[in-house]
């Protein structure tokens, strides 16, 4: 018998670690090849780590709730086999060593604690529900963040947890904005009260602090619903996004008539032939691609000062989840599938985000992304950028309406089928006219779809 070491594998080039959530199995049982092991869950998405071998769990490395590593061994798996002989090594004589004075070894531990103490502090973590993992508690010990300033992050993770990413962040960036904030108010009077006779009288402001956010009243009949953990990243994420980049939207109105009619010819045969439903969004995400590739500088990114112009055109397609919430799948490389190989993987992605399938790679990555607001029977919409894109595009309801209709033999009144295109684009790179001219594209691909296109 042979034992098999089973690794947190590498779940994106921005994931470094995971928490451990579940294990599905127990130290005995027997596993097959990709049968789940256990799950794990990442600031991006939750996941199942299946097995590489057939054989029998026989060690757990990790606990529930501990936070693992990429390249850590979380399982220890034992395979049939001969396990392979341990080569022969000549025993090594052990090396006299010097004695060394007591004293020297007292005087050079008691040197190497002071100057510990001085650089590294320990941090006391007292009593408290909140979970903090190993590698969070050692940045801040070697950043001096304090109790009480970890007690105050806002963490990303898993309820509400404190990661990595939002402790280098705060030592980054919320230590300076706190210390700022303490030198105004030392600088500023707080005005506490007004008296019935119109004076003013002053406070400490150890008493009496200003908040920008309005607290909600509970009434006795009220439901408090918790905010799932997802739910807390999609707000953390909107709110940013906003305070982030200056949003504007251009609307267009499209005739999709031919694309209707076509479909509704096709879909059947497309069905019984591939396996698939032929969906609008497919067809939609396809004209996409091809507006990206013809205006590139929608499919970039900010950083700082910087401009990064992609080169693979990845579009991020927003997915319902059962639960109301909403994660967006990416399809990589867009713009080399043809319309069968785009279907196939929207309809792979729309999937597994329903079944909580994902892998923590699929969504990453995005360069622009896709929302169908029209699902839940919105005419257009406003949609909120996904950080760090510059652009998302909702696309409306397909209705009927009456429409003038432009022929050779003069103009008339016909029943088309029409949607709205809703796009919205960072204001800080991209202008006006870029904006409008690539949802114009949009809709000139979809306008011009060959009503006798072969799939």
């Amino acid at each position: 018998m042979s034992k098999f070491e089973l690794k947190l594998p590498r779940m994106g080039e921005s994931v470094a670690e995971a928490t451990l959530t579940a294990w599905l199995k127990e130290v005995g049982d027997t596993i097959e090849m990709d049968e789940a092991i256990f799950e794990i869950a990442t600031d991006k998405v939750d996941s199942e780590v299946p097995s590489e071998v057939d054989g029998v769990l026989v060690e757990k490395c990790f606990k529930v709730d501990d936070v693992v590593k990429v390249g850590q061994t979380v399982a220890i798996i034992e395979v049939e086999g001969v396990e392979d002989a341990p080569e022969e090594v000549g025993q090594v004589e052990p090396q006299h060593l010097e004695p060394i004075e007591e004293e020297m070894v007292t005087a050079t531990v008691e040197t190497f604690e002071k100057a510990k103490a001085a650089v590294s502090p320990e941090l006391v973590i007292r009593d408290t529900e909140r979970f903090y993992s190993p590698l969070v508690k050692n940045i801040a010990k070697e950043e001096g963040v304090s109790f009480e300033e970890l007690e105050a992050i806002d963490g990303t993770g898993k309820d509400g947890r404190v990661t990595k990413d939002d402790i280098l962040a705060y030592v980054k960036n919320g230590k300076a904005k706190a210390e700022q904030h303490r030198q105004v108010i030392k600088k500023e009077p707080v005005l506490e009260n007004i008296s019935q006779n119109g004076s003013i009288t002053g406070s400490d402001t150890s008493k009496n602090t200003v908040s920008n956010t309005s607290k909600t009243s509970v009434a006795g009949g009220d439901e408090v619903i918790p905010m799932s953990r997802m739910g807390k990243l999609i707000a953390k994420h909107m709110a940013e996004s906003i305070s982030t980049s200056a949003h504007v939207q251009s609307f267009i109105e499209v005739d999709v008539t031919n694309i209707v009619n076509w479909r509704l010819k096709m879909k059947d045969a497309f069905l019984k032939r591939e396996g698939e439903k032929l969906t609008f969004t497919p067809i939609f995400l396809e004209a996409v691609a091809k507006a990206l590739k013809k205006y590139p500088m929608m499919n970039i990114s900010v950083d700082g000062d910087t401009v990064i112009k992609k080169k693979n055109i990845n579009i991020g397609m927003a997915a319902a989840l059962p639960d109301g919430n909403l994660i967006v799948p990416v399809i990589k490389n867009a713009d080399q599938l043809n319309l069968v190989g785009m279907a196939k993987v929207v309809n792979d992605l729309a999937e597994r985000s329903r079944n909580n399938a994902l892998k923590p790679d699929e969504v990453q990555g995005g360069t622009y992304t896709v929302t169908n607001v029209g699902t839940f029977g919105s005419v257009f919409g406003t949609p909120i950028i996904n950080q760090p894109q510059v652009g998302i595009l909702a696309l409306g309801a397909i209705r009927k309406i009456p429409s003038v209709i432009e022929t050779e033999e003069g103009d008339f009144i016909g029943i088309r089928s029409k949607m709205y295109l809703s796009h919205s684009y960072d204001h800080r790179v991209v202008n006006g006219a870029l904006g409008s001219m690539f949802a114009k594209a949009v809709a000139d691909y979809l306008e011009a779809w060959d009503v006798n296109r072969e799939i």
